[in-house]
């Protein structure tokens, strides 16, 4: 085992330090938000921050950089407070990862990534019409983080969309089964494979495999 304490992170280049603390904390969900400005231009990037929160009443969560240079996510999700989100699947990593890249605002990243957008509900938020798992989101608060001054923004979940074929009986969605990938530090992209699913765990029993016992 290696060990890097904090003052040899500290000592380390951006790309270094970057690299390895990003990808220390383990896999992290791979989305595209799609958002459209007041004026109508289309919005669309990656991120690896969005987090249940909870399901009573649906939320969800998401970390926003420190708005000090244009942030046009946000500028749109303030504008209109609606905005999606998508699941990033095998065949999108390229595209979706093209669209970190430093857009101006008048450039709309479907159609500088050819990822092609898609309208669903009377919001007119863009949906990505290749992903199998979609989710219309409402904005709901924001909370700033003294710490290094980026926003924790909360939404309400307002409509899932997905294929049928990834939705089991008990409404758990299978992601395999959409080749729905996983992001390993700022630049990683995976394709995990289900290994298990087990049954609510109590005190003082054994946890069973779902699985295995055919449920």
């Amino acid at each position: 085992m290696i060990k890097i304490n904090r003052t040899e992170i500290d000592k380390m280049s951006k790309i270094d330090r970057l690299n390895l603390v990003n990808s220390a904390t383990g896999y992290k969900s791979a989305n595209l938000i799609g958002s459209v400005s007041k004026d109508g231009i289309e919005n669309l990037a990656v991120f690896s921050s969005v987090t249940h929160l909870g399901s009573n009443p649906a939320l969800i969560g998401f970390i926003m950089r420190p708005a000090t240079v244009a942030r046009n996510t946000y500028k749109n999700i303030k504008e209109t407070e609606y905005f999606t989100v998508n699941h990033i699947t095998k065949n999108l990593i390229q595209r979706a990862h093209q669209t970190s890249a430093n857009y101006i605002e008048e450039v709309s990243e479907f159609e500088a990534t050819e990822i092609e957008s898609e309208y669903l509900n009377d919001t007119k938020q863009p949906f990505v019409k290749e992903s199998p798992v979609r989710i219309l989101c409402k904005y709901v608060n924001e909370y700033s983080i003294e710490e290094n001054g980026c926003i924790h923004i909360i939404a309400s979940i307002e409509e899932i969309i997905v294929e049928e074929n990834l939705l089991q009986n008990d409404k758990w969605l299978q992601l395999e089964k959409g080749e729905i990938v996983t992001i390993n530090g700022l630049d990683g992209y995976c394709l995990p494979k289900l290994i298990d699913r087990f049954e609510y765990a109590r005190p003082n029993s054994t946890v069973k495999s779902m699985l295995k016992n055919g449920s």
